[in-house]
């Protein structure tokens, strides 16, 4: 008994060596991406004006790290915010933590590399080498090819500094061990020829993220099976969002819709467009249209292109959004 009992013991031993050596392994070493590349970007005004097309109006970079007003439909930019951080994504969100967009002004980054922005952009991970919470899409950055990363490098050193420290983000246990094996290095896709639309619309649906929005998730993460299918969930102020079937499905999704209005969605709110209040129960959208408003109609044409091509989905999302009940 007594020898059955310390075989046990050692057992045990080995096995609990083992989850702590793992542990030890995963926040000690990782992430593992490789060092900052050695870079120095030539901010011209042709990557800068591309960079703020990017940054604004496709990889919409700006949407979370600027103060968003959720008391107007689709909680446009707060005008003087513009990359000053501070937003956060927490528990009450649904998230493993509580998370604080950074600020990207030349105040935040301004004595960063190039190669540590750019890396932190591709990989997400920060200058100090800890990872970022992937509510920064750096996934799918992480394909954007080379040329447009330095461009929103090129854009981002040109805004107004503002004097902003937001708060260190915390992962809750066991996600702080959990965080450090997302980021991987970046496999860059080629820039596509601006004459192939499908080409274009596939790279600008990429780096735009749009499906992570647009899928369910399970334990954090998108069911592949269900990619653009819509019915991700996402609490807002008032109530819970349901995402749209973006895929050609004509019953549930988008397979009905034609080029022309596909475009007209997004450019309905373009420069023009006034943002209407919001009440505590009223439907409202984390998408950001009125930044996604800016895109030019050849890029949304693209998009169009592309999603027509994937595979249709069939998912029902019954309800858009279901408002709390107003407290009495």
């Amino acid at each position: 008994m007594k020898k059955a009992l310390k075989v046990i013991g050692i057992v045990l031993g080995v096995v609990v060596l083992g989850v702590v050596g793992a542990m030890a392994y995963v926040k000690l070493v990782l992430p593992d991406v490789g060092e900052a590349p050695t870079l120095k970007v030539d901010a011209t005004p042709a990557r800068i004006a591309r960079g703020e097309y990017l940054a604004n109006h496709v990889t919409v970079c700006m949407d979370c790290h600027s103060t968003r007003d959720y008391t107007l439909f689709s909680a446009p930019l707060t005008a003087g915010t513009l990359g000053k951080g501070g937003e956060m994504f927490n528990q009450q969100m649904g998230f493993p933590g509580s998370f604080t967009s950074k600020n990207i002004t030349p105040f935040g980054i301004g004595n960063w590399t190039d190669g540590e922005i750019y890396r932190a952009i591709t990989t997400g991970v920060s200058r100090d080498g800890h990872a970022f919470f992937p509510v920064m899409p750096y996934p799918y950055y992480g394909k954007m090819n080379g040329e447009d990363v330095e461009s929103i490098i090129a854009y981002l050193r040109t805004i107004k500094p503002i004097e902003s420290k937001p708060a260190e983000s915390k992962a809750d246990f066991p996600f702080n061990f959990i965080l450090n094996t997302i980021p991987k290095k970046a496999e860059p896709m080629a820039m596509p020829d601006t004459a192939n639309e499908l080409a274009t619309g596939q790279y600008l649906v990429m780096i735009a993220g749009c499906v992570e929005c647009h899928t369910q998730v399970d334990q954090g993460r998108i069911i592949p099976e269900k990619s653009f299918a819509g019915g991700r969930e996402f609490a807002m102020p008032g109530g819970t969002l349901y995402t749209a079937n973006i895929t050609p499905d004509k019953e549930t999704g988008i397979g009905s819709w034609t080029k022309e209005a596909f475009i007209a969605r997004f450019k309905t709110y373009g420069a023009d467009y006034k943002a209407h209040k919001v009440g505590p129960n009223d439907f409202q959208t984390i998408m950001p249209w009125t930044m996604y408003g800016g895109m030019t109609e050849k890029d949304l044409g693209a998009m169009y292109t592309y999603l027509m091509s994937i595979k249709p989905i069939s998912n029902k999302v019954a309800d858009k959004f279901k408002p709390r009940l107003a407290m009495r």
